[in-house]
Parts: structure tokens; sequence; C-alpha cells
């Protein structure tokens, strides 16, 4: 593991906004921490970068202690906060020089800009940038020092879907290079196309931490299989089915809260048995969101609400 986080905790005026926290990360995953805002997300990230020292509890990464080692650490991780603010009169190579002069081993700038499709943008000033291509400065800079860990902090908020994607495959290209990525969102469609392992984060506590898949499958969730059919059948008959928990039907039209493969079996056999059929059968798999909803009573904001 390259993080370690044992009994973490951080109090603001009495209140205690990260509650005895404690997960840990794996080399070369990409770990998302999800909640909605201020559920303590970005309060423990920074306590983890070494930008915060009014914590109790342990943190190691990569070994070092960020409280004691920040000087030592800070060359060994990459940062892109979740607010930046950068000279608008500065050229994009002017500010990634003045990065990379801050670290002994660095990566090149020309060849950070290409893989970012920010090459033709290197001459331009930063006030000229558009919101993608700021985001993806903040990433190429955090990238400079050739960092074993990125930290991106709600990495795409208020971008556009092109950019967003692009963003997210870039991303997925750093896991590719090894490197370690830890990521907070409240966008719940980034946290599930993105992660590895994803922990829920809900009044600065930790309620649950999985892979995505096992979030999904093995917390007590249902399928919904909907479909219609050609003769009306009783509620009362459909609920002897083995693992139907819930029935919701309008003319006909069928929405069941089952184990999907159990019910759909049964009820091919009950079909054939009284000479029915049945229409535009689907079947809806748990998401993050059903997770999520069911350990923190919210809802995300979705990427289509916010455009």
């Amino acid at each position: 593991m390259v993080i370690e986080v044992k009994n973490l905790s951080v109090k603001y005026r009495e209140k205690n906004v990260v509650k005895n926290v404690s997960f840990t990360v794996n080399e070369g995953e990409i770990f998302g921490m999800i909640g909605v805002n201020g559920a303590g997300k970005t309060t423990t990230i920074e306590c983890i970068e070494g930008l915060r020292n009014n914590y109790s509890g342990e943190i190691r990464v990569l070994g070092i202690n960020p409280m004691k080692g920040r000087k030592e650490l800070h060359k060994l991780i990459g940062v892109q906060l979740q607010e930046t603010s950068y000279h608008d009169r500065l050229k994009v190579k002017e500010i990634c020089k003045l990065f990379a002069s801050f670290y002994d081993t660095k990566e090149s700038i020309d060849d950070l800009a290409k893989e970012f499709n920010l090459y033709e943008k290197l001459d331009s000033y930063v006030g000229k940038l558009s919101g993608g291509q700021r985001q993806k400065l903040s990433i190429i800079l955090a990238l400079i020092s050739k960092p074993k860990i990125v930290f991106l902090d709600e990495l795409t908020t208020g971008l556009d879907p092109k950019s967003r994607r692009d963003m997210w495959e870039s991303v997925l290209r750093l896991k590719k290079k090894g490197i370690t990525v830890y990521l907070t969102t409240h966008f719940m469609e980034e946290a599930e196309y993105l992660c590895d392992r994803v922990a829920i984060m809900k009044q600065g506590q930790i309620v649950a931490l999985d892979s995505v898949e096992n979030l999904k499958n093995n917390h007590g969730l249902l399928d919904k299989v909907s479909f219609r059919c050609s003769h009306n059948i009783k509620n009362e008959v459909l609920m002897k089915f083995k693992t139907v928990k819930e029935i919701v039907e309008r003319d006909n039209h069928f929405t069941i809260s089952c184990e999907a493969d159990t019910f759909l079996s049964e009820l091919n056999r009950y079909i054939i048995d009284n000479n029915y059929m049945i229409f535009n059968v689907e079947v809806n798999k748990p998401s993050l969101e059903d997770v999520f909803f069911k350990y923190t009573g919210e809802i995300l904001e979705s990427l289509e609400e916010q455009q």
C-alpha cells in the first residue's frame, strides 16, 4: 500500500468534520472518495497531502508522515487542488518552467503538453485557456515532478461533456503509466467510470469502501426487471416467486424488484405453462448511485443536471 490512514479526525470550532476515518490505497490503483459537498473529502485529502496539520490520527504516504516529512513528501506526489489560480498574463510554457524549477527530477514539458493535447497552447497566455485546458494544465503541473501518487480533487467540476471525457481518458493513462491516483468527486458517473475502489463518505465518516463491482453486487441491492404481459398477472402470483420483494404494476406493465436471473427463469416457466407472452423485457442492475443512496440517503449531482 502507498497510503495508510488510521483513525483520522479533524475538528473545526468544536465541530467534527472528519471522524475516525481509516483506509488504505494500493499502489497503481485509482482510488475514489465520493460524497456530497461538505462530506469531508477535501479536508481528508489535504491532510494526506501534508497541507493540514490540525488533525489527530496517523497518516503514512509512501512511508512518510505528512506532518513531519512534508518537504520530502512533496517531491514524491503531485497535487491538483480543487481551486487553483494562475496568473493570466503568464504563458503556459512560462508557468510550466517555473514549476519545473522546483524539482531536481522532472518530466519533459513538451512531452507532457503533447500527452494532454496542450502542446499548441504552450505559447498562449493562461488567461486565454478554456476550462478544460486549465484543468489539463493543472494535471501537467502535478506531473512535472514525476510523482508516484497524484491527488485530483473535484477534477471535472464545471467542465463541458467533451472536456470531461477527455479528462477521464487522461486519468486512465496515468494508471497505465503505473501512477497511483487518488480522486475525490461528487459525480457518480465519474467514480464508476474511473475508480478501482471507492469510499463513500457521509458527514465526515466512511460508510462503505470496496471495489465498484462489489459495492453494486454485494450490498443487498436488488435488480429491477420490467416487462409487459399479454395477460394480467395477479401480484399475489408474482410475489410467490422466490426472490421477488416489490412489484409495481400499471396496465400490465410490471417492474419487479428481485434477483433477475432467478425471477426470469420462474417467469419463463409460468408464461409457458399459461400460454402467455411477455414483451419489452428490461433488466437494470444496481448502480453505484443506488449504493450511495442506501448508505447516505442522499443523491449526488448528476452530470446531466450539471449540464
